[in-house]
């Protein structure tokens, strides 16, 4: 061979050499770039799918919440409606509209003569106030002692009753 072809290969050796060591840490630079965004794009997916699953879970907790809320204030209004419920029987009862209920069936002959006697079945329906000339004195009854009845809370029924046999009436 001749020395002219030793220095072209020489030549060609050396400017793949230089052309190796010059682009080689490019190629790496982009190989580790591309290798970053991959690796950066999987994290990227992994979160995406994370977050989702937790939102979809989130609404599935927020779901059954709003749905304990509905329950809890439907239970709510149940008990408000006991409680409302107890306030009228009381009441009922304070005014003396409820005896009956405090007598069972086998003591009616013993509370005879008294409100507690007349069942809810055999009582007269509200009359209006109006269409009765006096309507705060009981049928029967004397004007002073139905006069005072109002202010202790009995019915005039209930303070005539209790006038005439001596004792107050029955709360």
């Amino acid at each position: 061979m001749s020395v002219l072809a030793i220095i072209v290969v020489a030549v060609v050796v050396v400017t793949l050499v230089v052309a190796l060591l010059i682009f080689t840490p490019r190629v790496r630079e982009r190989r580790r770039l591309r290798m970053g965004e991959r690796e950066l794009n999987r994290r990227r997916d992994q979160a995406i799918a994370e977050q989702r699953e937790q939102a979809t879970s989130r609404n599935r907790l927020a779901d059954e919440a709003e749905q304990r809320a509905r329950i809890a204030e439907r239970e709510a209004r149940r008990e408000r409606a006991g409680a409302q419920l107890s306030q009228e029987r009381a009441s009922l009862h304070e005014r003396g509209m409820a005896d009956d209920e405090l007598v069972a069936d086998d003591e009616r002959e013993r509370f005879a003569g008294t409100s507690a006697a007349v069942r809810r079945e055999e009582a007269v329906p509200d009359i209006d106030a109006a269409s009765v000339p006096d309507a705060d004195v009981a049928p029967g009854a004397d004007a002073t002692v139905a006069a005072s009845a109002p202010a202790d809370g009995r019915l005039p029924e209930k303070a005539a009753l209790g006038a005439r046999s001596g004792r107050r009436g029955l709360r």
